[in-house]
């Protein structure tokens, strides 16, 4: 009704401007709330959720004690729920709407179903209408009804639906989140909220998701810390590894410090009462190789410990690595990654390498040079930065062909000179362009690094 109307009737309503982001928004964070019960959580609409529950109920004692549960924590945070159970997600999506909350037993589909309106079968507004048009104004009418005229006059999707609420068709839910191959979680009769507690229970965990790595041979490169708030808020904190690993203490270590840098952006409020730790991604764990003494050879980890640890706390940018790219010119040859996105290093870098200077321009810088020993020798002076250099030795040249499916193949090639001046010091300099007649331009000196 309208609002006068409305007023009329209740002069002390309160009447609240609709709001459907802040709706989805507190929707979502209900979804997020509900991974305690299952991973498997869609959204359902503009106000339902999907759970699938299947191989979860045994952790909670039953489905009426699950439900019970879930329907009491919801009461305390101020929401009023109904929910359903069933076999199919027609039939508990039915059960949830039109008849309270009720665990449907498998088998008692068409019972829960007939006498209840069409809606219940999760059908559009006009379908249901053309329904009623023509008599069939309950479910029941509708399974009793012939199905090719239905599926004639009303379109396959009313036996769809109808076959999905009666457990004919498989309904496959899409959960919002990815489902974590591993998961370890730590029900608490009392919630905990500070920081010590919170990586003590970290440490214990890690340890129960060693077992199952273990197992499967495999080390954790992404790990997740769930925390569920008993108000219904949930954190969830990643961090990233440069190596797999699965030892309790290193995995404390790491979110120690993603927990040092969130520290003003995790709300406690009363009290975490579950907290969960989940492998996201995984990866083959070599073992490493003994030493007689009893030890093991050291193959890098205590530097990618360092890099994961100061990752954690300044984010993934803050150590970059600098990883091979297929391209000949010195500039586009190496780019710069996140430690733990880089892998190997040397992987892709040729078996014979020319020499590279210790230091390279971003941007190579031009020269002055105002001659030569030859036409397509190296200089015998130049200018740079306002300052004359006279070269005393020099090696090259190198010849560097340019990328033509970049920069067209009219463009020049690039002859690299090794040159060391009087005083000892080292550059890396290149001519761009040949001398000779058929030359558009003339061709130009820059200088590109500094060796040591």
């Amino acid at each position: 009704m309208g609002i006068a109307d409305a007023r009329a009737m209740h002069p002390g309503i309160d009447i609240v401007e609709a709001d459907p982001a802040a709706d989805r928004q507190l929707l979502e964070s209900l979804a997020d709330w509900c991974d305690r019960y299952t991973p498997l959580v869609a959204l359902d609409g503009k106000a339902g959720l999907f759970l699938d529950i299947t191989g979860c109920v045994h952790l909670f004692g039953g489905e009426k004690r699950l439900l019970d549960d879930m329907l009491a924590r919801f009461f305390h945070q101020g929401f009023e729920v109904r929910a359903g159970l069933a076999s199919t997600a027609g039939a508990a999506w039915a059960a949830a709407r039109f008849s309270g909350s009720l665990i449907v037993e498998p088998g008692q589909e068409a019972g829960l179903i007939g006498p209840l309106p069409l809606s219940a079968l999760r059908l559009e507004p006009a379908t249901c209408a053309s329904l009623e048009s023509v008599g069939l104004r309950t479910a029941g009418a509708v399974m009793a009804a012939p199905r090719a005229p239905l599926a004639r006059r009303f379109g396959k999707l009313l036996l769809m639906r109808l076959d999905q609420a009666l457990g004919r068709l498989e309904e496959a839910l899409s959960p919002r989140l990815p489902v974590a191959p591993l998961s370890v979680e730590r029900q608490l009769a009392e919630p905990v909220s500070s920081t010590a507690d919170i990586e003590s229970l970290v440490t214990l965990l890690a340890a129960t998701l060693k077992v199952s790595l273990e197992r499967r041979e495999e080390g954790a490169r992404m790990l997740q810390l769930q925390l569920f708030r008993v108000d219904g808020a949930v954190s969830r904190i990643a961090v990233g590894t440069s190596r797999p690993l699965r030892e309790p203490r290193l995995v404390q270590k790491l979110f120690h410090e993603r927990l040092a840098a969130l520290e003003s952006d995790i709300d406690a409020g009363y009290g975490f009462d579950l907290v969960r730790l989940s492998v996201l991604a995984a990866a083959r764990f070599e073992m490493d190789q003994g030493d007689l003494a009893g030890g093991t050879l050291d193959r890098g980890e205590d530097i990618a410990l360092l890099a994961d640890r100061i990752g954690a706390r300044l984010g993934k940018q803050a150590i970059l690595r600098p990883v091979a790219v297929q391209s000949h010119l010195p500039e586009r040859a190496v780019a710069l990654l996140p430690f733990a996105e880089a892998g190997n290093p040397a992987a892709g870098l040729p078996a014979l390498m020319a020499e590279r200077p210790i230091r390279l321009f971003r941007h190579p810088e031009p020269l002055d040079v105002p001659a030569t020993e030859v036409p397509e020798g190296p200089p015998l002076h130049f200018r740079w930065r306002r300052a004359l250099y006279r070269v005393a030795r020099a090696e090259g040249p190198e010849r560097i062909a340019p990328e033509w499916w970049r920069e067209g193949a009219d463009a020049p090639v690039r002859n690299y000179f090794r040159v060391e001046d009087a005083d000892g010091r080292r550059y890396w300099l290149y001519r761009q362009g040949l001398y000779g007649a058929t030359q558009k331009s003339v061709p130009r000196w820059f200088m590109h690094g500094l060796f040591a």
